[in-house]
């Protein structure tokens, strides 16, 4: 049942929102922030969907929304609120500020750790007006990482495989350390082996370099690379990079492919994501 109260909330652009209510014709311009609300049953709030969203089913014929369509566009959906991330607000900081002055609360959000997932989603609840139904979905998804975490627990540090993450093959990117990706990696067991990566611009990703991946080369003995619009790879387009060769991982057969919204996109499908990366990594193990 949704709840109506005061909220003072500051977003991850640093920006203080105050209101009396939650908002109820949203506009969500990040595909987290509309399969999070459609979970916590917050759909009839949603008037709008960015260009990107490919989940649920249930709410792909909305209309569609891009942080490069106009003022106008937007205004005549009539929204009270637009959900964004912060990469909107620095790429598009004049939309955002042209639909603030004509009143349209903007509101920024985007966990960047594990710990971080809980307080999103609480506050997404709040703006929605979906609280105790976020904090069930906050809780199942701990009860979830918890059985995760026991399984886990029982193999020794010293047994668990070390893994290189790969975000991006023709960049020759990783995951920084703190980022959701590697939440997901060592949540499922695995150990990083590029846990020396050095984010730029406070991002996700971190370059690392061929040359270091392969200075880890008998040492890596898992590597595993997410799938998806980030990065559209194959096992052999992997196997077959110039001296990957010397790779533990590649010579062993155990290179794999992780779909990239299961482990980078903020939402309970993250779970799913740790319990196949888990599977991956023990799959030897497994009588």
């Amino acid at each position: 049942m949704k709840q109506a109260y005061a909220l003072t909330l500051i977003d991850h652009d640093g920006v203080t929102h105050h209101f009396d209510e939650p908002f109820k014709r949203i506009i969500s311009l990040y595909p987290a922030h509309t399969e999070n609300l459609v979970e916590m049953g917050a759909s009839e709030t949603l008037i709008g969907i960015s260009t990107s969203d490919n989940f649920p089913a249930s709410i792909l014929e909305k209309p569609r929304f891009s942080f490069r369509d106009t003022v106008e566009k937007f205004i005549a959906a009539r929204p009270d609120c637009i959900l964004i991330r912060p990469m909107i607000r620095n790429s598009a900081s004049n939309l955002v500020k042209k639909l603030e002055e004509f009143g349209i609360t903007v509101i920024s959000l985007q966990p960047t750790s594990g710990p971080e997932l809980y307080s999103y989603w609480n506050l997404l609840g709040m703006i929605s007006g979906y609280r105790s139904e976020a904090s069930h979905m906050s809780e199942m998804f701990r009860l979830r990482l918890m059985e995760l975490s026991q399984k886990v627990n029982a193999v020794p540090r010293s047994s668990r495989p070390r893994v290189y993450f790969e975000a991006i093959h023709s960049r020759m990117k990783t995951f920084s350390p703190q980022a959701i990706a590697i939440f997901c990696l060592e949540s499922a067991g695995g150990i990083n082996v590029a846990a020396d990566a050095v984010p730029r611009n406070n991002t996700n990703i971190a370059s690392y370099g061929k040359e270091r991946i392969l200075s880890h080369a008998q040492t890596i003995d898992i590597y595993l690379a997410q799938s998806g619009r980030m990065n559209r790879i194959t096992v052999d387009d992997i196997v077959s990079e110039s001296g990957f060769a010397a790779i533990k991982a590649v010579s062993n057969n155990r290179v794999y492919l992780i779909e990239e919204n299961l482990v980078s996109r903020p939402t309970t499908r993250l779970i799913d994501g740790m319990w196949q990366i888990n599977q991956l990594l023990f799959q030897t193990m497994i009588n």
